[in-house]
């Protein structure tokens, strides 16, 4: 294991080292100064999505979801508060599969929603259907490395 770790900011997309030892810290980006967690989903379109994908090591698990769907919708304020309880040990991502339909086309989301976590850049775990908090905390753990 390297002592440090690729973290691509909420913000700016900066690409920026944090030492293992200041994950729990959260650290400021280097480019924007903003942090580089904020305890909430990031609402990403298909390029930032590739670039968070790519180049950070933190885990990404991501709910591809659409505004007409009501478990979707259900699911919004479990997935928030999950994103407060995992970071900075996981990225939680939220993609719009209406505006990104090719992306979402491109990994075969049949239904929504759908929750895939990505473990350097590959997916590793993937689960359709609206989950409780308890349920969610619990699929993540059964699945992260």
């Amino acid at each position: 294991m390297t002592d440090s770790l690729h973290v691509v900011c909420p913000h700016c997309d900066g690409i920026n080292r944090l030492p293992h030892h200041k994950l729990g810290t959260g650290g400021k980006c280097g480019k924007c100064h903003q942090p580089l967690f904020t305890g909430e989903p990031l609402e990403l379109n298909r390029a930032r999505f590739r670039r968070h994908l790519a180049k950070s090591d933190i885990p990404l698990l991501v709910d591809f979801w659409a505004s007409w769907c009501g478990p979707c919708k259900m699911m919004a304020p479990v997935f928030t508060e999950a994103a407060g309880q995992l970071e900075p040990n996981l990225r939680l991502v939220k993609i719009n599969s209406e505006q990104e339909h090719s992306l979402s086309g491109e990994l075969g989301i049949r239904s929504i929603p759908t929750l895939i976590l990505f473990e350097k850049g590959t997916e590793s775990a993937r689960m359709s259907g609206a989950l409780d908090l308890q349920n969610l905390m619990a699929w993540v753990r059964q699945h992260i490395a």
